[in-house]
């Protein structure tokens, strides 16, 4: 995962209105703990602003009047009306301790049933993990290419080496939905469809499009043997 500087101050005097000071000086309170004591300070806003306004995740090189520390950032409190940035919440991060943090889910790869006319569902863009900080990445890959229409890919089949995904395993992360542009394709018909994974309203869509196809292959043939069937002249 990618690190990046930032540099704070000692916070001397605490209180919502030293708090209120602060804010109009463009300096945001913060605490850092998961350490031998918690440690009150601030930080310069406008330098932060880069940082909670992207959806990447950061490890923290955090310097405070010299004092250096290796954190993430645990929770932020935003103004209700203005979403300026109130209070932030660091947590201390150490080499042989396990963390949970979440992850953007990155997809890769061109899917099948999506060049037969699946339609992607991204249910899940962000994956909640626990490891040490050396497993974790910048973000989770995965890997679309072999999903078919009607398949999905779960937070139990993802594979990280030293990472624990969190949630329900059985929670879909992406999947291939059926749509109203699927083609014929061979090696898709060959592939098992899992309605399981469908919800209601893309499991009658897609057996609506099994019937019409079905439909659509009759009037073929009825078409041919009428040809067949008549008199040479």
């Amino acid at each position: 995962m990618k690190s990046i500087e930032i540099s704070g101050n000692i916070r001397a005097e605490r209180g919502s209105a030293n708090a209120g000071i602060l804010r109009k000086e463009e300096k945001i309170p913060c605490v850092i703990y998961g350490g031998k004591e918690n440690l009150h300070f601030t930080v310069n806003e406008v330098k932060f602003e880069k940082i909670i306004n992207t959806p990447e995740v950061y490890f923290i090189a955090l310097d405070v009047d010299g004092v250096k520390f290796k954190a993430i950032i645990k929770q932020i409190q935003f103004h209700p009306v203005t979403d300026r940035v109130l209070h932030i919440d660091f947590l201390e991060v150490f080499e042989d301790k396990a963390i949970t943090v979440k992850i953007p889910v990155k997809l890769i790869g061109r899917s099948k049933g999506i060049a037969n006319g699946g339609t992607l569902r991204t249910a899940k863009k962000i994956l909640a993990i626990k490891g040490l900080p050396s497993a974790i990445p910048e973000n989770i890959e995965i890997d679309i290419t072999n999903l078919r229409i009607g398949q999905s890919i779960k937070v139990g089949e993802i594979d990280y080496p030293g990472l624990t995904f969190l949630g329900a395993s059985n929670a879909v992360v992406v999947a291939v939905k059926v749509s109203r542009a699927v083609i014929e394709d061979e090696e898709e018909e060959e592939e098992e469809v899992d309605l399981e994974s469908m919800s209601e309203e893309e499991r009658a869509e897609y057996e609506k499009a099994q019937a019409e196809k079905g439909e659509g292959e009759g009037e073929g043939e009825g078409e041919t043997k009428k040809e067949e069937a008549a008199p040479a002249q």
